[in-house]
């Protein structure tokens, strides 16, 4: 069943012209459709969701007399809500276009005439429907996974999943009927395979997988194909991955190292509204999908699940000890690892960490959040993000701060989102003393001010402070005393030169106190922990490597 695009226009002129470059580029793939009106096109929407028919995207005109286009999309998002929405317009429609972005949240605007159709139509629309097939849930026939909501190891299996953008079906043993009915078939004589259960197209099955096993199954490399590269970046965040993209497409032979999955606590962003160029926000998932083709079209090669473990320096090559033994050796290293949220040192959380306390945004947990209480413990851009699309399914999410306000650490944007949230609640000068359940979380005690009460919750996501994964460098690369790394003019001095340099010139401005090292992102001191700036100092690091291999 092809999906529908939508062309709306009272244009007959018009109408032509859009169902004529909608079907050149798209009739392979996708069902175009005409609709003369915004009614006719409502029409059709709801005629195509009584079928069931796939609606990938509307396209409508702005300027029609009995509905305009900013009207006729504010009605899809009820209709379509997962539909792409564009607005087509004229010069003179910018004020409309930006009322649309805020009022029917569409995805993008065009103006007329858009002639070249592959500069200024293809490229736009490519890439929302690229972003629509990544989120379009076509009758099962993938992945399943079996398990208990509350189990540590069933949660692991579904983030890591999720996180690596593998689309799965979660099987709750205690409500589904259908994984009921699977596990029965599977299991030998009196005996059911240990839990989860990751069931594939082909029949195959992994029971209790750890997830390196789960990663080579579903073909994921952690294995280097060469033994020496040009650069090396450990981390897969937002600034590994620009580096990944910026060093291959230059002609370094670069090869990306990533513990868990690429896009790093960015990936797990339910929603990033403030990064330059996507003026309607996009997902960490839709940023790291986008990243990675990138870095995979210029021939980078990422190993995921692959951890560095160990650093020598044997010469002019820095070597690397990876977690299953095998070693990679490179001219230049980049650290990108980043930083893990700190774990709750109190009562009870260690207990129940994987069956309903949780570290960053475990968005696999949403859907089962459902009509359900949620805690957020946090202040930061991350925790509002957070807050905001649990907001959607859950029955009430509250917000526990240390600070006076969001606003001393959340950017305003998010401040305004969250406070007109009503299912959304804040509470500051509070902290979480203690976590109570036995198998799952059942309620935590907070202490406001010199109050303490107990609140009710089903699951609770923390984002608090940051851990740099930096033990792995330890005794070689330079570190402050919480762990991140020193770089350029950072770095500690000895009588006006930094401390054991061994070449004339000063180190590069992300270069560390080792030649050819370098560190960009949340990991490096004093960055600024925005996805944007992590972006420049993974591209600006690739500059510097440049600079660092020419002399030799």
């Amino acid at each position: 069943m092809r999906p529908v695009l939508l062309a709306v226009d009272d244009d007959p002129e018009v109408l032509r012209a859009v169902d004529r470059d909608l079907r050149r580029r798209y009739a392979d793939r996708y069902r175009v459709v005409r609709a003369e009106s915004g009614a006719s096109a409502i029409d059709a929407l709801r005629t195509f969701e009584e079928r069931g028919d796939p609606i990938a995207m509307v396209v409508a005109d702005q300027r029609m007399p009995e509905m305009t286009g900013v009207e006729l999309l504010q009605q899809t998002l009820k209709l379509v809500p997962d539909a792409k929405r564009v607005l087509l317009t004229a010069y003179a429609d910018t004020d409309a276009a930006i009322d649309a972005i805020n009022k029917a949240r569409i995805d993008n605007y065009l103006l007329k005439p858009w002639d070249p159709p592959e500069e200024k139509l293809y490229t736009v629309l490519d890439d929302l429907l690229d972003d629509w097939q990544s989120g379009y849930q076509a009758p099962f026939e993938g992945i399943r996974v079996i398990g208990h909501r509350w189990s540590p190891k069933s949660h692991d299996v579904r983030d890591f999943l999720g996180r690596n953008l593998v689309p799965f079906k979660w099987l709750d043993l205690d409500v589904s009927d259908e994984a009921r009915s699977v596990l029965s078939k599977l299991s030998t004589g009196t005996e059911a395979p240990a839990l989860p259960v990751v069931v594939f197209p082909d029949g195959d099955v992994l029971a209790a997988p750890e997830v390196g096993a789960l990663g080579a199954r579903l073909g994921l490399r952690s294995r280097a194909e060469k033994p020496f590269y040009d650069l090396v970046v450990v981390g897969g965040g937002p600034a590994g991955l620009a580096a990944a993209v910026y060093g291959a497409s230059e002609g370094l032979r670069t090869l990306l190292l990533e513990r868990e999955a690429p896009g790093g606590q960015a990936g797990t962003s339910s929603r990033i509204e403030n990064y330059l160029g996507f003026p309607s926000g996009l997902t960490g998932a839709d940023l790291t999908r986008r990243a990675v083709a990138q870095a995979r079209k210029f021939g980078a090669e990422l190993l995921t699940p692959q951890e560095a473990c160990r650093l020598r320096i044997d010469g002019q090559y820095r070597v690397i000890t990876l977690s299953d033994g095998s070693e990679v050796s490179t001219r230049a290293l980049l650290i990108a690892s980043g930083v893990s949220y700190r774990t709750l040192d109190v009562p009870g959380a260690e207990k129940l960490t994987g069956a309903g306390v949780y570290y960053g945004a475990a968005l696999t947990e949403a859907i089962s959040c459902r009509d359900e209480e949620v805690l957020i413990i946090g202040g930061g851009n991350s925790a509002g993000q957070a807050a905001l699309f649990f907001a959607q399914y859950a029955k009430h999410v509250v917000i526990l701060v240390r600070g006076a306000s969001l606003g001393e650490s959340m950017s305003q944007y998010l401040v305004d989102q969250v406070e007109g949230t009503p299912n959304v609640t804040v509470m500051t000068r509070t902290r979480v003393i203690a976590i109570h359940g036995d198998d799952r979380l059942h309620s935590v005690t907070i202490a406001c001010d010199s109050e303490q009460r107990e609140l009710e919750a089903t699951s609770l996501f923390a984002f608090i402070g940051a851990a740099p994964r930096t033990d792995w460098v330890a005794g070689v690369i330079e570190r402050d005393e919480h762990g991140f790394i020193l770089t350029g003019s950072d770095l500690p001095r000895e009588n006006g030169r930094p401390r054991g340099w061994p070449l004339e010139r000063d180190p590069y401005l992300l270069e560390t106190n080792v030649p050819g090292v370098f560190c960009a992102g949340d990991v490096r001191h004093q960055s600024v922990k925005r996805v944007a700036s992590a972006v420049g100092e993974g591209s600006i690091a690739v500059q510097f490597t440049h600079r660092y291999l020419a002399e030799g």
